[in-house]
């Protein structure tokens, strides 16, 4: 069934664009488009115009075979929801992009729903979709063939050199707050090691505030996570972790405790990897959450490290957000930016167990509604702005989503700091979805064509560009990106890879070097942005590698 959003006056597509028509000034700004039908509690595009949204099992206004969905795909073009017929319980789940293409949701609950199953190991495939509208797309599952090894709550996952999903850490069943029945281990799909779970010291370490672990692919093939205020390098081929510095001053970043983390753009020629972890708190994760208050101050801290022996050494370099944030998105953008959305200024991650919840249920409280914008490049003090940047009046707290799209713009749905579908409090369950625009999407762009469906590594090919005249063209960015997995405050294998690219003298050709290897970039899909003077392209859909299914062998060449 659909579900659909009536629109008065304006096109669909200029809202989705956020075109005017008044010749005001290009600037940032929001628009609220259109109602997601199932909580978007996860959200991961799967094509140029459809996302998937995950919720858990519950009461949803969104219907399918005469019961609640629970999941639904989002058509960016139309910004409608259609079900999807989900077999098991996908509350808190993780997922990503196999080498092939292929999206596999892994993990989730014991269903409060009848119509579903225990999802708590399983493993849903969603394979390529290729109609725009998503019709007769379908979600996978066999719950008696295809499983993990492990029941996994709140777990993370990433996709890894060889194009295969790495599944980290979770807990067992649902506990109130803090993983007291942690899964202290590693597993694969399509499993490693004969399906025998990789036991973790840094997740034994890290309880019991380590839920959702953030994790990133090292350009090298080594993972990085955080867990905590912890952090290690574990090397996948050897089955060793690294010990590095703590997050400093105490701060925790993962469930229940939310912080967000990305991995910085890396660069062409010697992709050097960066990590910047922004928010969460410094209370101690000894308090029960009993004696926590959901006025308790989130933290402002953001610390970055560069990922070399003498980066490490060094350790990790403070700035500060422009508040303080629990619960944040990082969303890298096409120029190298990062944009910082949702989150409230006190409070916890989870629901209904501080001393005094807000509304119905919710453990935090004062919502931060203007986003800010992190320049990685800026000298230090002088990164985080919000000059310029809207401000909504839609709170986006816990079981919030935010992914920049295929058009270039982001996506921002979801927030439910309650047990299940809630109106009429403070924090309630929100369906409404927003984009907030980048200034470029009220402009003439440039477009790329004939932009090949399948790169390999280490790969010159041509892109036939079409750059507006207004444009000097004296910076040209070409990035290739993963837009990643959101969850609780994290995007799962969020990546950009800028490229090596030079524009022929009349403008109309791009000649471009792809990534070395699949290192670099984990093989499998992936959009192409081009930016001309900071003015971003819509993306391109590719297959990076040679697209088999996992595990592939290296490709491209060694750095």
């Amino acid at each position: 069934m659909r579900y659909s959003y009536a629109l008065p006056l304006l096109s669909l597509a200029k809202l989705a664009s956020g075109a005017t028509t008044a010749a005001a000034p290009p600037q940032w700004n929001f628009v609220q488009n259109g109602t997601s039908g199932v909580l978007a509690l996860e959200a991961m595009f799967v094509s140029p115009t459809l996302a998937i949204f995950f919720d858990r099992a519950s009461n949803d206004p969104l219907m399918v075979d005469g019961h609640a969905a629970w999941g639904a795909l989002w058509n960016i073009e139309t910004n409608t929801a259609t079900a999807l017929n989900v077999v098991s319980d996908t509350f808190c789940a993780s997922g990503g992009f196999l080498s092939n293409g292929t999206m596999v949701s892994v993990g989730g609950h014991i269903p409060a729903n009848p119509a579903a199953i225990d999802g708590r190991m399983a493993i849903r495939i969603f394979e390529p979709c290729a109609d725009p509208a998503g019709t007769n797309c379908t979600l996978f599952e066999d719950p008696e063939n295809l499983h993990l090894e492990e029941t996994r709550w709140y777990p993370s996952s990433l996709r890894i050199f060889d194009g295969s999903l790495m599944v980290v850490g979770g807990i067992h069943e649902r506990t109130p707050f803090y993983n007291v029945d942690p899964v202290n281990n590693f597993e694969f799909f399509p499993p490693k090691d004969g399906g025998v779970p990789r036991p973790s010291a840094f997740l034994e370490r890290s309880l019991p505030a380590n839920l959702f672990p953030r994790s990133f692919a090292l350009p090298d093939g080594r993972v990085l996570m955080i867990a905590n205020n912890q952090t290690i390098i574990y090397d996948i081929e050897k089955n060793t972790e690294t010990i590095l510095p703590d997050v400093p001053n105490g701060v925790r970043v993962t469930n229940p405790f939310d912080g967000t983390a990305t991995l910085l753009p890396l660069s062409p020629p010697d992709f050097i990897p960066e990590v910047l972890v922004c928010g969460g708190t410094t209370t101690s994760d000894q308090i029960q959450p009993a004696n926590l208050s959901s006025q308790d101050p989130a933290t402002s801290q953001c610390s970055r490290m560069t990922i070399t022996e003498e980066g490490i050494k060094k350790g990790w370099e403070v700035e500060h957000m422009l508040e303080p944030r629990i619960m944040p998105e990082m969303i890298i953008i096409p120029n190298g930016d990062v944009v910082i959305v949702n989150g409230g200024r006190t409070g916890y991650a989870a629901f209904d167990t501080v001393k005094d919840p807000i509304g119905n249920q919710s453990n935090a409280d004062h919502p931060v509604f203007t986003p800010s914008l992190y320049t990685p490049s800026a000298p230090l003090g002088k990164r985080i702005s919000n000059k310029g940047m809207p401000t909504t009046n839609i709170a986006r707290l816990y079981h919030s989503t935010a992914s920049l799209t295929p058009l270039g713009n982001i996506l921002i749905a979801g927030s439910n700091p309650n047990g299940e579908v809630v109106n009429g409090t403070e924090f309630g369950t929100e369906f409404r979805v927003e984009y907030l625009n980048p200034p470029f999407m009220s402009m003439e762009r440039p477009i790329m064509s004939n932009v090949p469906t399948k790169i390999g590594f280490n790969q010159r090919f041509n892109i036939a560009v079409n750059i507006p005249k207004n444009l000097k063209a004296t910076s040209i960015k070409v990035a290739l990106m993963d837009l990643g997995f959101s969850s609780h405050a994290f995007h799962s294998s969020s990546r950009l890879v800028f490229m090596e690219a030079q524009l022929s003298p009349d403008r109309k050709t791009l000649s471009v070097l792809s990534p070395p290897n699949n290192r670099v970039y984990p093989p499998g899909p992936a959009f192409i942005f081009l930016t001309v003077d900071d003015v971003t392209s819509t993306g391109a859909h590719v297959m990076v590698g040679n697209g088999l299914p996992p595990p592939v062998a290296d490709q491209g060449i060694k750095l």
